[in-house]
């Protein structure tokens, strides 16, 4: 069934037990597949595939060429006892894969009333995205890794399976959360994390080897770690010595902003 103000792209393909909600924009190219519920006010993508037994749901905005798989649900109502279904919205970048069983939820009117999914990002089987969440690009979630509500994740994070960060935490680019940790304060950037919970267990050198940074930004991030936890500084006093570092070596500059806007404190 499709609602007649659903503007559907000739090109599209749309199964005939799919049903599709007021005001929504399918694209050129799109797949929607059997017994897929699109709800009012969703607009989706050229190139984007949703396999069978999908929800989602509106105000949400789906870039181009992501892939949906079955059963998961995209868009829902939050699960914030706060929510009183004020409007707000979901935004999803392009190439972006949702596994099985995968739910991402719509902000809450306490915060920006969005939650906000960049580009290229792999959730797998059961991840979940809370309320108001911001998530960079290139990111992988592995199978039930669960983020609060109003949580930061950085570009190219990797959060292992059965991984939970806590409300209003934050993550930095390149860094690496273990299977099983649980993050109760911030990771900052190119930190690798485990235990529960969260410790510092080094930096990311293989991650950030395979993103093609240099020997010598390599050395320096190492460097940047042992002030921040080697050294038995203060946070302040570490920030300020790896802000100096910071000056020779422009790489550190996103840990230096890291650290500088932290408010619930870093893992240490």
């Amino acid at each position: 069934m499709i609602d007649s103000t659903a503007k559907i792209d000739s090109s599209a393909v749309v199964h005939e037990t799919a049903i599709i909600g007021r005001n929504v924009v399918v694209g050129p190219g799109v797949e929607v597949g059997p017994y897929t519920l699109i709800g009012d006010n969703v607009e989706i993508g050229a190139g984007t595939k949703i396999m069978s037994h999908v929800v989602l749901k509106g105000p949400t905005k789906m870039g181009c060429r992501n892939i949906v798989y079955q059963f998961a649900s995209i868009g829902e109502d939050c699960q914030d006892k706060k929510y009183a279904g004020e409007e707000t919205s979901l935004e999803i970048g392009d190439d972006n894969v949702f596994r099985e069983h995968c739910s991402v939820h719509r902000g809450t009117v306490q915060d920006q009333g969005l939650t906000k999914i960049g580009s290229r990002n792999l959730f797998m089987i059961n991840s979940h995205v809370a309320h108001d969440c911001v998530i960079g690009n290139d990111c992988i979630f592995a199978n039930n890794a669960t983020l609060a509500g109003h949580v930061h994740i950085g570009n190219y994070v990797i959060f292992g399976g059965l991984t939970a960060i806590h409300q209003h935490g934050r993550v930095g680019d390149h860094a690496f959360i273990a299977g099983c940790a649980g993050l109760n304060k911030d990771c900052p950037p190119f930190v690798m994390a485990a235990d529960h919970y969260a410790k510092p267990v080094g930096i990311n050198s293989e991650g950030l080897k395979r993103r093609g940074f240099s020997s010598q930004q390599i050395e320096s991030i190492r460097h940047a770690y042992k002030i921040l936890y080697r050294q038995n500084l203060s946070l302040e006093d570490a920030r300020k010595e790896i802000s100096k570092l910071a000056e020779q070596e422009p790489c550190l500059l996103v840990m230096v902003d890291f650290l500088n806007a932290t408010q619930r404190g870093i893992i240490r």
